[in-house]
């Protein structure tokens, strides 16, 4: 049994959520049954996401419909299915078109667009629902005025009903804008609700020199039915709400009564009004066009105008919109927002024709008002012409540049919207609701213990304050995040291409991060920040660690990563633009920081994400990502791939274990246990470095015998992903005696290293992230000896090996306010010149407090 409680806010609307299981513990056939904190029924929909290898239930995923919340629930496998209740949702095809209901309200998608129609009962509310964008074929200088701009209209090409009920249906639309921009739109449907969840995903597939997004957005037509001034407009601001109607009754020189004021302002029937004012309904300006502009993270403005050929009206501006608003009247009308609106600008919601028989409403992703996107590469090369000035530009600005490599086409961005049909005009409570219900979706979640009995994602536990040792370590796990929400913050992290990611280093001469210096600019996923995110939310359950990582799952999945043309499959390095770097590898993309967001939520999107990954190895023909400092002649070829045996096959055992556990796929299974076996078998096995692996056959030559060590290969998630394959008793010969190997001899005294492999090892460095490395040999073995090696690395380092992590050189972690001149508003700064070197603090002190607890001690 499995007791589910609210991530940070109850929902109404229906919500979808995953559970796992204990291997062994449920049969994959086996129905689920759920109650409410009063033990009633509750229908639930239920399905599996991932299996054990003995095909038990890993992971399963549940949703329920629309209702009265209850405080907790209660999930357990049954003897047989439960009562599905009277509420449904139906898939039906009529005519050519799809129609799905929820029992309140009825979409009919067809005829290229999102949608036909949406009605509440019989009675139309919106119609014509569809994607817009404007091209520009060059830049807008500002002196120059508007560049020509090309309006079109997105084509839905296919229809697809991903799952047709009874509480959850799923839709997928797929098309294009015009002849660029493929997009993927998916519908969700719950049982009993008068909202419609909209993931909108594009591919960005221009020539960036000549292609310009100038707009781009989801329009509705609403009918309107009321008289002007029974017509109302709602629009968020910073707290409250825009508040008006389209023929205003307030505020005249007559009086058109209390009653008449109140309901118009309350959003009700105005009613019978002071005949001084009905008979002059005529003589007052009706409003039909509104504009809400998010221009940046600090301030969006408002204006409204009565009809097109006429001047706009300035409305009071203010600060962060909550990206949500309403049309229609008295009798009807539609709630429509965008999530994380301020945090994703440039962008807008408008209006238009409020006061004619149908108005239309536009969710603005990327703002008509703002200069047209420019995704060209931020500099001309420099002369960087070969790799040996490749190299030395890499030197000086840690920039791995390369003609022709800084180019955005086929990065992505997903974007959460809702539709929402009403019977009437919602009241301030109702759309302050259904703004937080946008901007953080409901999500049941089991608890951190009932995950950890649960034995997935490798090695992680429950924070553990038991010694004044554990404490601090506590303490500065706690620090980091809150850090890392605060710069976020003060540094305005925020925007269209670039929420969710955080920067690489600190620059303490100026006072800022590196925004502007190659290759430390955004971080990118470098030393896996994402893995550390989403294991502190595993063990704590916070509901900000887990919006946090939420957002970062969004962004690197997308922006960092390929999703057509020559380098699908594979991300970005780290750049000052997301796609700059030349630099391109497996391990960005990295099914491993997908999986936990895809396996706690059960979100499509990012099973697209993890589905492109199907023959991850194939990603190795396209480039050689170690070109430019190869010493031995080498081609790409499908007999002799050149795969290393760190980041790239941590990242490739983690798609081949997600494709299995997830489709039961067998090609995906057998790679991955057949380079494990070949890994075991090499002379020198995970210090080997780098394999050579036949395309056609999934398995490593296994006659390579070198020693050849990186201090990247262990920080893109080879310890979890071998953790994880350990833990599951694969029974493949040699692989744990492999990485124990390799755990042990990293960090180990050099004469050690001499005495077991004939060489002290180079290459040797980020002593403290790897001292996890260690405590999981010393937890296998149970050595208390290396055990206690491995807390000293953490804590100290020591001789050639110093821990030159600055975190580590702080007696006191606190921030410390700089103000004057030398900055342009006053900052808090931290004690350490990375992000990544705190992911990875994270990382190291999460494995430490698990494997080696025992041992540590106050100092």
């Amino acid at each position: 049994m499995t007791v589910l409680r609210w991530l940070d806010r109850p929902g109404d609307q229906g919500v979808t959520w995953g559970v796992p299981w204990p291997r062994g513990a449920v049969e994959r056939d086996t129905p689920f049954a759920l109650s409410d904190a009063e033990g009633r029924p509750v229908p639930v929909q239920s399905w599996v996401t991932a299996t054990w290898p003995d095909g038990s239930v890993k992971w399963s995923a549940h949703a329920a419909g629309a209702g009265p919340y209850s405080e907790h629930y209660r999930l357990e496998p049954a003897a047989q299915a439960a009562d599905l209740g009277e509420n449904a949702v139906t898939v039906t095809r009529r005519d050519g078109d799809l129609i799905v209901g929820t029992g309140v309200v009825t979409w009919t998608i067809g005829g290229g667009t999102v949608a036909r129609s949406i009605s509440r009962g019989s009675r139309e509310i919106a119609r014509n629902v569809r994607l817009v964008s404007l091209r520009q074929s060059e830049p807008t200088p500002e002196e120059d005025g508007h560049a020509a701009r090309e309006r079109s209209a997105g084509v839905v090409e296919s229809v697809t009903v991903e799952q047709d009920g009874p509480l959850r249906a799923v839709v997928r639309l797929e098309g294009r804008h015009g002849d660029w921009l493929p997009f993927t739109v998916r519908l969700y449907f719950y049982a009993g609700a008068e909202q419609v969840r909209i993931l909108h995903t594009f591919v960005w597939d221009g020539d960036p020199e000549r292609d310009f997004l100038a707009g781009l957005g989801l329009s509705a037509d609403v009918v309107m039915r009321d008289e002007p001034h029974d017509r109302h407009v709602r629009l968020a601001g910073s707290d409250g709400f825009l508040t008006e109607a389209v023929r205003g009754l307030t505020g005249l020189r007559r009086d058109p009564g209390e009653a008449a004021r109140r309901a118009q302002v309350e959003g009700r029937p105005a009613g019978e009004l002071d005949p001084e004012v009905a008979r002059r309904l005529h003589l007052i300006p009706t409003w039909g066009d509104y504009t809400l502009d998010q221009s940046s993270a600090d301030g969006y403005t408002l204006r409204k105008r009565t009809k097109e050929g006429h001047g706009w009206v300035t409305i009071p501006a203010g600060t962060r919109s909550a990206g949500y608003g309403y049309v229609g009247g008295v009798s009807g009308g539609l709630g429509f927002g965008l999530r994380d609106f301020w945090r994703l600008h440039p962008t807008r919601l408008d209006v238009r024709n409020a006061a004619t028989d149908v108005a239309t409403v536009t969710i603005w992703l990327w703002s008509p008002s703002a200069p047209a996107m420019d995704l060209r590469f931020y500099h001309d090369g420099m002369g960087q012409d070969t790799f040996e000035e490749q190299l030395e530009g890499l030197e000086i600005t840690y920039e791995d540049y390369e003609p022709g490599f800084g180019d955005p086409r086929g990065i992505a961005r997903t974007h959460e919207l809702s539709l929402r049909v009403h019977d009437a005009t919602p009241t301030g409570d109702e759309l302050a609701a259904h703004a937080a219900a946008v901007n953080a979706p409901a999500l049941l979640a089991a608890s951190p213990e009932r995950v950890r009995e649960a034995d997935v994602f490798g090695v992680w536990g429950l924070p553990d304050r038991s010694t004044p040792a554990h404490a601090e370590i506590e303490d500065r796990l706690d620090f980091l995040f809150d850090l890392y929400e605060r710069e976020r913050e003060q540094r305005r992290w925020y925007g269209f291409w670039d929420y969710g990611d955080v920067m690489h280093t600190y620059d303490s001469d100026r006072h800022t991060w590196r925004y502007d210096v190659g290759g430390y600019a955004w971080d990118n996923s470098e030393l896996s920040p994402d893995l550390w995110l989403w294991l502190q939310y595993l063990r704590t359950g916070r509901a900000d660690v887990f919006r946090f990582a939420e957002a970062m799952c969004r962004h690197t999945g997308e922006v960092d990563v390929y999703h057509l043309g020559r380098w699908k499959g594979l991300g970005s390095r780290h750049n000052v633009q997301h796609w700059g770097c030349s630099c391109k590898q497996l391990r960005i993309s990295n099914a491993a920081y997908r999986r936990f967001y895809y396996y706690l939520t059960a979100d499509e999107r990012t099973g697209d994400l993890m589905d492109e990954l199907s023959v991850p190895e194939e990603t190795f023909l396209a480039i050689d990502p170690l070109r430019k400092v190869r010493e031995d002649v080498y081609t790409p070829d499908r007999s002799a791939l050149s795969v290393g045996l760190g980041t790239d096959w941590g990242s490739l055992a983690a798609a081949w274990l997600t494709r299995w556990e997830r489709h039961g796929d067998e090609r995906a299974r057998d790679r991955l246990l057949g380079t494990m076996a070949g890994i075991g078998a090499m002379p020198r096995r995970f210090l080997t470095g780098e394999g050579r692996l036949d395309l056609d056959t999934g398995r490593f030559d296994t006659s390579r015998d070198q020693i050849s060590i990186s201090h990247l290969s262990s920080l893109f998630g080879l310890p979890e992903m071998c953790a994880e394959l350990i833990a599951l008793d694969l029974d493949v010969p040699g692989f744990e005696r492999a990485w124990l190997e390799y755990c042990r001899l990293y960090l180990a005294p050099p004469e050690q290293q001499e005495a077991e492999t004939g060489r002290r090892l180079s290459g040797i460095s980020l002593i403290q992230a790897h001292s996890r490395l260690t405590a999981y040999a010393a937890a296998r073995t149970d050595d208390a000896e290396l055990a206690a090696w491995a807390w000293r690395k953490f804590r100290l380092g020591e001789g050639d090996q110093l821990n030159r992590n600055p975190l580590q050189h702080q007696e006191n972690w606190e921030l410390t306010l700089v103000d004057g001149p030398r900055v342009p508003h006053p900052v808090h700064e931290a004690p350490f010149v990375s992000t990544n070197s705190a992911a990875q603090y994270g990382l190291a002190a999460i494995h430490n407090l698990v494997l080696i607890g025992k041992h540590l001690t106050a100092r």
